[in-house]
């Protein structure tokens, strides 16, 4: 359809022939109606399969052939080194910003917070048993010792878990109890 609209000999028979064209496109993708710039699209997609030879007036600014030959900005990684792989990045920051911290409950509660992390990511990686002294032990290197898993923090490890998981078949009672009542 393309190529018989580029071949056509008046740019009235042309621009007729665009319409119908996109009208087509626009019934081929109904779902896609409702999104920002659809009819844009649309023409730009055309000029693209006239290989930009259609001679009309496009109702919208169509894409430049030149910006279609542009390969992307490279993307920057970072390339520092990670510690432990298995924790991450992200984790090496907390325990970064851990340090920082003045002692008191916040801090306590970031270093639980970050200990139950790495047991989440050691379970991830290990589907054994978690070994709490592995991990008390990789929190004490990461952090240049400046950071522990005392009794008082393994705790509120224990406690935010509790807090956070429900017990299975809890909801199962609660259902189990609704069913009597129906009855």
């Amino acid at each position: 359809m393309v190529d018989i609209a580029v071949s056509l000999p008046t740019k009235e028979e042309r621009q007729q022939c665009a319409n119908t064209i996109i009208h087509t496109m626009g019934n081929m993708f109904p779902h896609l109606r409702d999104l920002p710039d659809f009819k844009k699209q649309l023409w730009d997609h055309l000029a693209i399969m006239s290989d930009f030879k259609l001679d009309i007036d496009y109702p919208f600014e169509i894409i430049k052939q030149e910006t279609l030959q542009e390969k992307p900005h490279r993307v920057p990684y970072n390339n520092t080194r990670i510690m432990y792989r298995h924790y991450g990045r992200t984790l090496e920051t907390l325990i970064r910003k851990a340090c920082e911290m003045e002692d008191g409950d916040e801090k306590k509660n970031l270093v639980a917070l970050i200990g139950n992390h790495m047991k989440k990511d050691f379970i991830a990686w290990n589907k054994d048993a978690v070994d709490l002294k592995k991990i008390s032990s990789d929190l004490e290197e990461l952090s240049a010792g400046k950071l522990q898993l005392t009794d008082e923090i393994m705790q509120l490890m224990n406690d935010r878990i509790n807090y956070f998981c429900r017990p299975k078949g809890s909801n199962n009672n609660k259902n189990k109890n609704k069913n009597k009542n129906k009855k």
